[in-house]
Parts: structure tokens; sequence; C-alpha cells
């Protein structure tokens, strides 16, 4: 161990950012990048004081982050009308957050090299960093944004063990083999690395062996399975106007053109499906509402529609609940099997601890300080059995899981992704939704107002997509599959696993370090 330079310090924090930037989406989605990205990040466990392995990797993990979450002085500034002094601080504390899990990382894994040495470290270092992302994906309500797995969005072949262990599983491997190339080039030659050599082999070979099987299994069930035709409308609705009341009429005429030009192509969908609070008003108090009850009753159609939603409470009181809702508009002009958004946006759709922070009230101004809803039951219509998805839902892959086993045998996630403009924020969500046809085995619908929105199939495939800030309407035969996978039943604790086994090994660590306070 030693004491790392200053310089060198920033040369591989900027390389490590920069690796990471090149093989995510969003930007260079390079992805062959990633198995390599960690190097530079793995030189700063050399350190030898823990406190300054720390501020290293909080250093190397602001710079990324900032690469990536950039998009949010556009929300902040654009559609939360909050001036620069208050976005730009956002987005470095924000980054500076995210970046403490990684500053942790570097901190345990410089401890465990010290205490056991490269060839253990190899393999425990992996269990850190996925237990790590798992606590981020639940402190604070959870902001689990661009996983390292998430590279993997565009590689069905090495994307399906997502199916047993979720996506934390291909963030592992991609840990690994970061970890194998570093102590290869610091201790290489020393006894016992071709054996780890050797079992990493085995087990990336394992992972294109089983992908390769599992292709192959589920064309087979999608060529046999039942199926439906779903419409996907994007009506690309100006984010600053659609809530403005002379504009409300043009925003349903707009979605009603393009679902009947869906209506008349063979084959005929069996649900069209509008994104999230594509009708700018309430549905119970607006006269609109009974346009869309002509024309689904005229056309005998199903639409399945975003909205806003309210439920009084106490009338005496005037306690009143608000809903990001999606319920299912039927030929009858029933509005049925509503689902409300469980997962909210912190400071997006309710604002924690409101009254010590009066100045964000502007960000919910515009749709009302929502409640959370939960998840219950599917949306029926015919054969399908629709998990909605609103919004940034589709990046907690708890919510896709409890879909599927409440019975859910598609996905279809509604999102308005026009709050991040022309960022690579777009991308990015699309690429964490994939993610979830693969855990459940699902075939996911996404319908955004502005794009990306597109089909996806149970194996992970992107079948056809939008591009953003274009009117899109499409139609496509989705398989509906009921079996659930691995992940759905027992998987999903791989993540809560590491978490917990990180824990045991920072008490070991502690504990030993007191017992021998001059190894520390």
């Amino acid at each position: 161990m030693r004491n790392l330079p200053a310089p060198l310090v920033i040369l591989v924090s900027c390389c490590f950012a920069i690796l990471l930037w090149l093989g995510l989406p969003g930007g260079g989605e390079f992805w062959p990048v990633l198995p390599i990205a960690l190097v530079p990040l793995f030189l700063l466990t050399l350190e030898r004081s823990p406190w300054k392995r720390f501020s290293f990797g909080l250093l190397a993990g602001f710079l990324h982050f900032i690469f990536q979450l950039y998009w949010i002085v556009i929300v902040l500034e654009r559609y939360g009308h909050l001036p620069w002094f208050f976005s730009y601080p956002a987005l470095i504390l924000l980054a500076v957050y995210m970046a403490l899990y990684v500053a942790a990382f570097v901190a345990i894994a410089g401890s465990l090299l010290q205490r056991w040495g490269g060839g253990t470290a190899l393999w425990l270092l992996p269990f850190v960093w996925v237990g790590l992302d798992w606590l981020r994906s639940i402190l604070f309500s959870g902001f689990p944004w661009m996983d390292l797995g998430y590279g993997m969005w565009q590689v069905p072949l090495l994307a399906q063990t997502a199916d047993l262990f979720g996506h934390h599983f291909l963030t592992f491997t991609l840990v690994l083999c970061s970890g194998l190339l570093f102590f290869l080039l610091r201790q290489g030659k020393s006894r016992g690395w071709p054996l780890h050599m050797a079992a990493v082999f085995l087990l990336c070979t394992a992972v294109v062996l089983y992908g390769h099987f599992r292709i192959g299994q589920l064309e087979q069930k999608i060529a046999g399975g039942d199926s439906a035709v779903i419409g996907v409308v994007q009506g690309n609705i100006d984010q600053s106007r659609k809530w403005a009341p002379e504009e409300q009429q043009r925003t349903i005429a707009t979605y009603l053109h393009h679902t009947e030009k869906l209506l008349r192509q063979t084959p005929r969908p069996q649900l069209v499906v509008w994104p999230e609070t594509a009708l700018p008003f309430f549905p119970m108090r607006s006269p609109l509402i009974e346009e869309l009850r002509l024309f689904t009753a005229e056309e005998g159609t199903t639409l399945l529609v975003g909205s806003p939603w309210f439920e009084v409470v106490d009338v005496e009181e005037r306690d009143i609940d608000f809903y990001n809702s999606a319920f299912l508009l039927t030929p009858a002009g029933e509005l049925k099997d509503r689902y409300f958004k469980s997962h909210l946006v912190p400071f997006g759709e309710y604002v924690p601890m409101r009254r010590l922070l009066p100045f964000l009230a502007p960000l919910v101004e515009a749709v009302g300080d929502f409640s959370a809803g939960q998840v219950t039951r599917p949306l029926s219509s015919g054969t399908i059995e629709a998990g909605v998805l609103i919004c940034f839902e589709s990046i907690f892959p708890d919510i896709a899981r409890q879909w599927a086993n409440a019975g859910a045998n598609v996905l279809v996630n509604l999102t308005n992704d026009a709050w991040y403009g022309r960022s690579s924020a777009p991308s990015q969500s699309m690429a964490m939704s994939v993610l979830r046809a693969v855990e459940t085995r699902r075939s996911l619908v996404r319908a955004a107002n502005t794009g990306i929105s597109g089909f996806v199939d149970p194996i992970g495939r992107v079948r056809s997509s939008s591009d953003i800030f274009i009117p899109w309407a499409q139609n496509s035969e989705v398989v509906l599959l009921e079996k659930l996978s691995f992940f759905n039943r027992y998987g999903y604790l791989f993540a809560p696993f590491c978490a917990i086994f990180t824990a045991a090994l920072v008490v070991l660590l502690l504990l030993r370090k007191r017992r021998s306070p001059q190894l520390g």
C-alpha cells in the first residue's frame, strides 16, 4: 500500500468517469468498455489511508454522476422554474450523495485488499458493489439510476442471467471482470492467479451459454404463446403548454387522431396505450371525458390512459388525495381498473420535509402534491393483464416483480420524458426499462409523451422504438407470458444478500482493526 499523489488521483478519477460515460446508455453506449471501466477506480484502493481512499472515491463518483445526471438542471430550471442558484447546487448535492456509495466501495475495497490480499478481494468486491447499489435503491425512497448492469441492455446474449438474479448480477460480473484485469496488471505473476483467471473465464462462459440457451428456449415460447396486438401513441405534447386549459382540446384531438389511424390498420389493436398524464385534466371533472367515451363506444376499443386523479377523503375537512393514475376506458364508457402510482418522485411529485423546504414547492405546483397508491391487481382487457409502471417506476425491479406475481402477463410503462429535454435521460430510462422485461420474462410496452416509446419482447430485444420529440404511433403483436421467472420467485434476494454480506464484512474489518490497530 502507498500514498497516491494528488495528480494521479485526479487523472484516474477522470478516466473512471469517462470510461463509464463511454460504456453506459446515454453516453457512448460502447458496452465493451464496461468490463474494464472500473480498473482506474481499483487503483484508488491502493491508498494506505482509509479516509483518503474515501475522499478519492468521492471525487471519482462525483465526476461520474455529474456526467450521468446533468439533466437534473433541465428538469429543475425549465420545468421546475427554479433559478440557476438552486438548480445547479441541487445537481451537485445529488451527485455528491450518489458518489458516497462509490466512496464507500473504495474505502471498503482497500481494507479488504489490505486484510486478505488480491485473490480473496477479487471475489468479495463484486458483492460489496452490488450491496451498495441495492442500498442506494432503498434509502431515502431510492434512486437506483444507471447501475453498471444496465450497460448490457443492447446485448441480449449477455443480459439473460437477469432472469436469475436481476440486473444486479450483470453488475456483479462486470465488477469481477474489472477486478481481475486490475489484479492481473498488478500482480499477475503471483501464484494462484491462473486459477482465478480460469474461474472468471468459466463464469463468463456460463453467462454466454445460459444466454444462448434461454434465447432459444424463449423464442419457442414466443412463437407458440398467446399474444395480443397493442397500439401505442406518442403525442409529443409540449410540456410547457399541455396543462393550459385552452390546449386540452387540442391534446385530446392529437391522441384521438393517431389512435384512429391505428384502429384502421390490420391487425386491429386490442388495446391502445397513451402516455403518463396524456389527459391533462381530472377525468371525473372535465367534459372532455365524454368525447373519449363517445370515441371508445363508436370504435369498440379500449384505451389505457394516464391522467391525474383525485379522491375526496373528508368533505367537511376538505381533505383530498391527488394521484398520478392510469386507468382503462372501455367501449362501455367505464373508467375501469385504476392504478395509482405507488413510487412517487421526491421533489417532483411530492416534497419530503415540505415545511422545512418551502422554496421547492414550485416543483409540484403544476400537477399537485400526490399521494402514493399500491400494486394490487393488473388492469384487464380481454386476454391482456397489464402491470403498469408509471414514469420512473420502471427503474425499480421490485415493482415490476410485484406486477408479475400479481398475474400481469405484460408490463406497460407510461412515462413523460419531456421533463428531460434533449438529454441523455430518455435513453437511460429506456435502457433500464428493457431489463424489467428480461427479469420478469414479460413483454414491455412503453408509451412516452415525447419518446422513447416502443415494444420490448421478454428476451429484452427492442422490436421497435420511436425517436424523441416526434409524434409516433404503432401497433405491435405482443406475446403474453405467464410463467414466473426465477428472479420473481427467489432471485430478487441476491442484491439484499449482497448488502447483508457487505455489512458483515465491514463489521469483521472493524473488529479486526480494533484487535490489530497497527494493520489499519
